[in-house]
């Protein structure tokens, strides 16, 4: 063995790193490792573990506390095939609601899930899936790397499922049938595996789908009713991004990857609020040293009751929280770095990171299960 730890991650200070409690939003902080082998943590302010859940399935993803005190958590299906060379990365499965002891109250399973699945406190579960296109279908598909499809030709796109408490599908949504492959073609380094791989599907409150669309940077609304997308963002607005989500007057909050952003030769991400009406950034969070804070994928962004906003800078399995006016006042980084449990993914990536899907905040007040000395009450 080296004398030195090769990890460079792992070399850096892990845990608490930083916590201001006169601006920082108290409350517990909720992760799901993506080294791990099915343990979600919920953290205090301090950094210490408050409570722990832990299912058999390696995470697909993350977790969630719903209103009421379940969890939702999306876990791996084991046993499946890679449908091409990444799937095994992002792929899910298991969409299951827990107990706060842990106690599994349902689950549903679809070996074609991926990435998100939105757990809504009636039971539904609206979440991202894929179907085969192949031939003319597949041909269609505009942009990516030329031969980069999977086997047999075959480009896998995006479906959009909801379904009830007991699994039966109450609406879907194909981007086969719906976007136009002009408008939404692959980024020309993207491999023509996925299109347009949508790595977050929400609810809005006026009913209608808030998705975004990765490998083509656009963040987009999905009409319940029609299908039709009523909204995207304006080319060269986000690049690679992810989470987007509703705020309360309307806007939405993204993580902006900044892979491949326009007229930029210096990668970096950052957080922005984009006005839904004008379409314009209003407000953005970037590190006063952009290149240091920089997640080529993944990432996570929730805007808190006061005003701040909890950042996840998933590859570093950093979490951090900053002020309306940028000042970072909380920072905590995941100390988990255990090997993935399956093969498939160790292969993918060997050096063991600390990465998380997403991490929320909640009050303590959302918690009311929650025995303050350790536990569930």
């Amino acid at each position: 063995m080296p004398a030195v730890d090769q990890n460079s991650r792992r070399r850096h200070a892990t845990g608490l790193i930083a916590h201001d409690p006169d601006t920082a939003f108290a409350g517990y902080t909720i992760f799901a490792p993506l080294t791990g082998s099915g343990e979600v943590y919920l953290v205090d302010m301090e950094g210490r573990t408050a409570h722990q859940w832990t299912f058999p399935y390696r995470p697909g993803r993350h977790a969630r506390v719903l209103p009421g005190g379940d969890l939702a958590y999306n876990g791996v299906l084991p046993g499946e095939d890679a449908l091409f060379p990444m799937w095994h990365k992002y792929r899910g499965g298991v969409m299951l609601r827990a107990a706060p002891d842990g106690t599994v109250l349902r689950e549903h399973r679809d070996p074609l899930q991926h990435h998100d699945a939105h757990h809504l406190a009636d039971g539904r579960i609206l979440y991202t899936g894929l179907e085969p296109l192949t031939g003319a279908d597949a041909a269609g598909v505009v942009g990516g790397v030329p031969g980069s499809e999977a086997a047999d030709g075959t480009v896998w796109a995006d479906t959009i499922r909801e379904v009830d408490a007991e699994g039966r599908t109450v609406w879907s949504w194909r981007a086969s049938e719906h976007l136009d492959r002009d408008a939404y073609a692959l980024h020309p380094a993207y491999a023509r595996e996925h299109w347009p791989l949508i790595n977050s599907v929400t609810p809005l409150a006026d009913g209608n789908i808030l998705a975004s669309l990765r490998s083509v940077s656009a963040v987009v609304v999905i009409s319940r009713a029609t299908g039709e997308i009523l909204w995207r963002t304006e080319p060269g607005t986000v690049s690679q991004q992810h989470a987007p989500t509703e705020l309360a007057d309307g806007n939405f909050l993204v993580f902006d990857n900044g892979v491949f952003r326009p007229h930029h030769d210096v990668p970096y991400s950052r957080v922005v609020e984009i006005e839904r009406a004008s379409g314009a950034v209003v407000w953005e969070y970037h590190d006063p040293a952009r290149e240091f804070f920089f997640a080529p994928f993944m990432g996570s962004a929730q805007r808190l009751a006061n005003g701040n906003t909890l950042v996840t800078d998933s590859p570093s399995g950093r979490i951090f929280e900053v002020t309306a006016e940028g000042q970072l006042c909380w920072e905590y980084v995941v100390p988990y770095f255990a090997g993935y449990q399956e093969s498939e993914v160790r292969g993918l990536f060997p050096a063991e990171p600390n990465a998380v899907f997403r991490s929320y905040r909640y009050a303590a007040s959302e918690l009311p299960w929650l025995d303050r000395a350790g536990g569930a009450s």
